[in-house]
């Protein structure tokens, strides 16, 4: 347990610039006294003690506004930054090297016994506020953005953003996403299939756009035909309307 200890106060060490010496992360940093405290109170449920497992864990939830049941499997070297408000299931699972912000909730959906919690594989960051919700896997080298909302797996090494969360597959989208936040909006958090009232009007805007462009291409080439030809410039790029769609859909 001791070893786990120096490890966990060394990969604090290396994961927040704000630490500044072991002596420092071992007596102020909640982070370390919440998995010191669960992984006394997870010798306990093994050992099927389970009261004073609950008992133990419900002093660490106490002493550090972290909140992780006796049951959950933690791995070697995990880094809760901050932590309060974080909460872990009895059935997650979190892999070695992941590191968990503020106000992250490792929740299930099922009211039946068995796997009800989501499982981190090694080397995942969760982003403060985030939600993952559902007995399903996060692979390794996952990325889940501030407040996402997470209820279905998620790719090894992918970024996952929005409400519901999105998986954001390749370059352009990640630039995109990027491109929404700054313009305070995030394409990422809408689908039709919401009856989000937004993302409504603005899937019948592009459709209605679409159909006046499709009218503006007919009028030019009639305009074409007739020798009345337009300047170039006026001719454009044309109207995606699909991708558009895509982007909000998904």
């Amino acid at each position: 347990m001791f070893r786990h200890l120096r490890e966990d106060i060394a990969c604090i060490l290396e994961r927040d610039p704000a630490a500044r010496n072991g002596f420092e992360v071992l007596t102020c940093y909640p982070g370390l006294h919440a998995l010191f405290l669960h992984r006394l109170a997870h010798a306990l449920w093994i050992w099927r003690l389970f009261w004073l497992a609950r008992w133990m864990s419900h002093w660490g939830r106490f002493l550090t506004g972290i909140e992780i049941h006796p049951g959950a499997v933690l791995g070697r070297r995990v880094f809760i930054d901050h932590g309060f408000g974080v909460v872990i299931g009895e059935t997650a699972e979190v892999g070695d090297d992941c590191t968990i912000y503020q106000g992250v909730t490792l929740g299930g959906t099922s009211l039946n016994g068995g796997k009800r919690h989501p499982t981190l594989e090694r080397d995942v960051v969760v982003g403060a506020g985030a939600k993952i919700l559902g007995p399903f896997t996060v692979g390794a080298g996952a990325r889940i953005g501030s407040n996402a909302v997470v209820v279905r797996a998620v790719p090894a090494g992918a970024t996952a953003v929005g409400i519901p969360a999105r998986v954001l597959h390749d370059e352009s989208d990640k630039r995109r996403e990027a491109h929404a936040a700054r313009m305070g909006f995030s394409a990422y958090a809408l689908g039709q299939s919401l009856d989000d009232p937004l993302a409504i009007a603005l899937h019948s805007l592009i459709d209605h756009a679409a159909e006046q462009g499709e009218q503006i291409e007919q009028i030019l080439a009639a305009l074409d035909k007739l020798g009345a030809r337009p300047s170039e410039a006026s001719h454009g790029h044309g109207f995606d309307a699909r991708k558009l769609n895509e982007l909000l859909d998904g």
